[in-house]
């Protein structure tokens, strides 16, 4: 059955591939054969010759009189990766574009056309079965129609590599701050519709982390793989909670393959062809549920219920005819809260349950599917690796920010101020030097490095007891 699947997505291609990149990124829902036959989809989709690369970055990169080795001093001929709408080579930039390492990514001749010729197709399907399908997935193709047809543009996507990076590298108050992760920036001069050149990130992409961490000698249940996932799961969720949250522009394409675990033990984010903006009114609601969520005093409590309840369907989330009186809240706490074990209204957790809230839904808000992807990714892998998870309680903080305007006005007020505050230099210093103390960890011996690991993860242990203990 895996094999088959994996063979005709292979066959199929296009806006397939895609599908096959959500269901190896749920190891949590789908059996391991499954997640596994198809992970290769995550960033080994069928690559193109390497002359056939070429004659597309001259075609879109040089000018008149110029030759490919006047950009490129050296160029690898095997890719990086091989995805659905491009693939991503290695090359080395001659002095006169600066003269460092890059990574290349270069769109397949042809696939616009297809890929949204398959999400046309889906949609006519989704709709005549609209009657007998579990999930208003016309609504799901719609939304992700109109995200791909920016995909195809990699200007766009330089415009949205810049920020995104603005946004993680400035703190609530304007301040420069440290990025939770590491983003790459467009080469000015060589971009183009269909060919993007970018930093290159030395790591490999968290599907292929596990094996990664085996041939350095850490094993899955060791102080360090569990300090990283930590520290991986508390990455991913800051800037997507920041991001959605503050300025509602973020990242709508998060798979495995677009998630690099680098040398030095750092996070990074690629490929940012696919970003939503969502509205202020939106961004406001959302904030009020991940307060709502957090400031709750039980899961059943009846007012906080129906204060949740509301605020969901403010949203737009809408339910069977059928469904309890608690449904609206039980969709938001299996959204934000993954650290609830019982559901209100006798929901269970599991998306794939014949009883989950997910088959509750008659309709889902189009501009928020995306939301809802990111916040499944960050669940998908808190489960995986065994961390209990609550996103509302991660991005409270973020969220009362939003609500009390305090972030424009302070930056308003320091502007006209022109002063910097010591604090927040000392927050800024403390931040530089966690990160450098994290990545000399993973320069340490083995023995020595899992010894510093597990007094770390105590450490850290100890501080999420204090502050959950505080936050109830």
């Amino acid at each position: 059955g895996a094999r088959t699947l994996a063979d005709t997505i292979t066959s199929l291609k296009g806006f397939y591939v895609k599908t096959a990149q959500i269901i190896a990124s749920r190891k949590d829902l789908f059996p391991e054969e499954y997640t596994e036959a198809l992970s290769d989809f995550t960033d080994n989709v069928d690559p193109l010759p390497v002359d056939l690369i070429k004659a597309v970055v001259e075609k879109e990169l040089l000018v008149r009189g110029e030759r490919f080795e006047d950009i490129f001093e050296t160029f690898d001929e095997h890719p990086l990766g091989s995805a659905s709408i491009a693939q991503v080579h290695r090359a080395v930039l001659t002095e006169k574009y600066g003269n460092k390492e890059v990574a290349v990514k270069v769109q397949r001749p042809s696939i616009e056309s297809k890929l949204m010729g398959d999400i046309a197709n889906l949609k006519t399907l989704a709709k005549t079965f609209s009657e007998t399908l579990p999930l208003d997935y016309y609504t799901v193709f719609c939304e992700l129609e109109k995200q791909l047809a920016d995909e195809f543009n990699f200007v766009a996507e330089a415009v949205a590599m810049d920020r995104i990076y603005e946004t993680m590298t400035k703190d609530e108050n304007g301040y420069p701050c440290e990025s939770p992760v590491v983003m790459p920036r467009p080469v000015p001069g060589l971009v183009s519709r269909r060919v993007l050149v970018m930093d290159y990130l030395d790591g490999v992409p968290l599907s292929r982390a596990a094996e990664e961490m085996l041939k350095k000698g850490i094993k899955p249940d060791s102080p360090e793989s569990q300090l990283f996932g930590r520290r991986l799961l508390k990455s991913l969720t800051e800037v997507f909670g920041r991001c959605i949250l503050e300025t509602g522009f973020f990242h709508a394409d998060p798979h495995p393959g677009n998630i690099f675990v680098l040398e030095d033990g750092r996070i990074g984010l690629i490929d940012f062809g696919q970003v939503k903006q969502i509205s202020g009114r939106e961004r406001e609601t959302l904030s009020k549920v991940m307060l709502a969520l957090d400031d709750r005093v039980s899961d059943d409590n009846p007012s906080d219920l129906e204060n949740i309840g509301n605020l969901a369907l403010e949203l737009g989330v809408e339910l069977a005819d059928d469904a309890p009186a608690e449904g609206p809240a039980a969709v938001a706490m299996w959204l934000f809260d993954g650290s609830v074990e019982n559901l209100p209204g006798g929901y269970d957790k599991g998306e794939l349950s014949p009883n989950s809230p997910v088959k509750a839904l008659k309709s889902f808000p189009q501009d928020l599917v995306l939301v809802g992807r990111s916040t499944i990714l960050i669940k998908g892998l808190s489960s995986r690796l065994g961390i209990p998870w609550s996103l509302s309680q991660e991005w409270a903080p973020v969220a009362r920010r939003v609500l009390e305007g305090n972030t424009k006005q302070t930056v308003e007020a320091e502007s006209k101020s022109n002063k910097i505050r010591m604090k927040d230099v000392m927050k800024l210093l403390k931040t530089w030097c966690r990160g450098k103390a994290s990545r000399a960890v993973t320069k340490l011996p083995s023995p020595v490095r899992t010894r510093v690991a597990a007094i770390a993860l105590k450490l850290q242990k100890r501080r999420e007891a204090k502050e959950s203990k505080r936050r109830t």
